[in-house]
């Protein structure tokens, strides 16, 4: 019987770019804040990010949202580059990373065609009054590491621990379950869950739209990394009814 195997679908077509997956993941996963002057420095770090595309001209201009984070690649570029194994893929689908193991070398990151793998360049550092929010279930990074989204690994063990203590099955697209970004969508543009579930919400998605007629697609596909996140794509209604006059 196959293991789970964690996936991700992300309905373009329902994201606002309000970026509250964005501050979720920060949260949840102990990520320093990110001033103006680390954007400037491209020493930012983002699990998460949504990125902003603009069609048209003006005035008939329509911006575009796209979250991108680890595509957790069944073939990912960035594991067989690490030269002390800190980052695999385990028997759930997962590209984990094992930060005592990071030497820091970088070449997951150059490796990676998402750009979402972040170094470390500074100790982590928070304002006082934010240091009693850190997630004591998550490790916080030290510099001269890599780090990127791990699906909220924390709250999959977790969740696969209570279930085997109770003896129940893992409940599909449960708050416990899902990745904090999942839950703090409000337009349900992420669904997260096991995509070797036949019955799951996440496989039925996955089977229903990248079919020939489906709008699912894989971020760069033609690469051969066999993305775990599929994406949906924007509909556009306005051409819709400008083709049917």
């Amino acid at each position: 019987m196959a293991g789970e195997k964690w996936g991700m679908v992300i309905d373009v077509d329902k994201c606002i770019g309000c970026q509250a997956c964005v501050v979720a993941c920060q949260s949840e996963n102990n990520i320093p804040i990110n001033t103006e002057d680390l954007y400037n420095q491209r020493r930012a770090v983002q699990w998460i990010r949504i990125e902003r595309y603009w069609e048209g001209e003006f005035p008939n201009v329509k911006a575009r949202f796209i979250p991108v984070l680890c595509m957790h690649c069944s073939d990912a570029p960035c594991e067989p580059v690490c030269p002390v194994f800190a980052t695999y893929h385990n028997s759930e689908g997962l590209n984990v990373q094992v930060y005592n193991r990071c030497i820091g070398t970088r070449f997951c990151a150059n490796n990676c065609p998402y750009h979402v793998r972040f170094f470390n360049f500074w100790e982590p550092d928070w304002p006082e009054s934010l240091t009693n929010q850190l997630n004591p279930d998550v490790t916080v990074r030290s510099r001269g590491i890599m780090e990127k989204c791990t699906f909220c690994i924390q709250r999959i063990r977790r969740t696969s621990r209570d279930a085997k203590n109770s003896g129940e099955p893992i409940v599909d697209d449960s708050r416990q379950l899902n990745p904090a970004c999942v839950n703090a969508c409000p337009t349900d543009t992420l669904v997260f869950g096991d995509l070797n579930d036949s019955n799951s919400k996440v496989s039925n998605l996955k089977e229903k739209e990248m079919g020939h007629h489906g709008r699912g697609y894989r971020m760069f596909e033609e690469l051969g990394t066999e993305p775990n996140v599929i994406y949906l794509k924007k509909v556009d209604r306005n051409a819709k009814e400008a083709a049917h006059g």
